[in-house]
């Protein structure tokens, strides 16, 4: 279903507004935070094309009006992707999708867990046993299921292995700021 799924996105990605978070046109995208995190995405885009995956849509800088300047940067598909490339294994932190097709569930979950990070995954399926098993078997801090960035102050969130320290979010959290103490006494 890739080709579906990267023909859905494209088009979803055709509507949507960039702009000022701030104005009255509420985006459903507003700017990175800086030239220099703009310039780092825009850098592992042109990785994306060294390595040979395929730019599907996007891959520049957006002019918007108003907020010249800006950093902006169009959402981008790759697609043709494969679990050895840089776009796929490092953390990007910009609007860049990397594509990658598997045969089954059992694969899906091998390409997802072979990365250094896990700090979040997400799974969209009708049948909830698979949800179930295919959640315990990725290697993630948080899963979400026929979603996606979904939460709450209540409910832990944090990383596996190089993603994130701790837990924030909920009580789990106040052990990150405090520390914990054994004092032992022979009486």
């Amino acid at each position: 279903v890739a080709d579906e799924l990267i023909a859905k996105v494209t088009e979803r990605i055709a509507n949507l507004r960039i702009g000022d978070g701030a104005a009255d046109a509420e985006p459903d995208m507003g700017p990175l935070i800086s030239a220099a995190h703009r310039d780092k995405v825009m850098g592992y885009i042109q990785i994306g094309k060294d390595e040979g995956a395929t730019l599907v849509c996007g891959g520049h800088t957006v002019a918007v009006p108003g907020m010249e300047g800006g950093y902006f940067v169009a959402p981008t598909i790759f697609a043709d992707c494969h679990d050895g490339m840089r776009i796929v294994q490092e953390e990007i932190f910009g609007p860049v999708l990397s594509v990658i097709a598997f045969d089954d569930v059992a694969d899906a979950i091998a390409i997802a867990n072979d990365t250094p990070y896990g700090l979040a995954a997400g799974v969209w399926t009708s049948n909830i046993t698979k949800a179930h098993q295919t959640a315990k078997a990725l290697r993630a801090g948080s899963v979400w299921v026929n979603q996606y960035d979904g939460g709450d102050m209540t409910a832990p969130f944090g990383g596996f292995k190089q993603s994130g320290n701790g837990r924030d979010k909920s009580l789990h959290a106040f052990d990150k700021y405090t520390e914990l103490k054994a004092t032992w006494i022979k009486l």
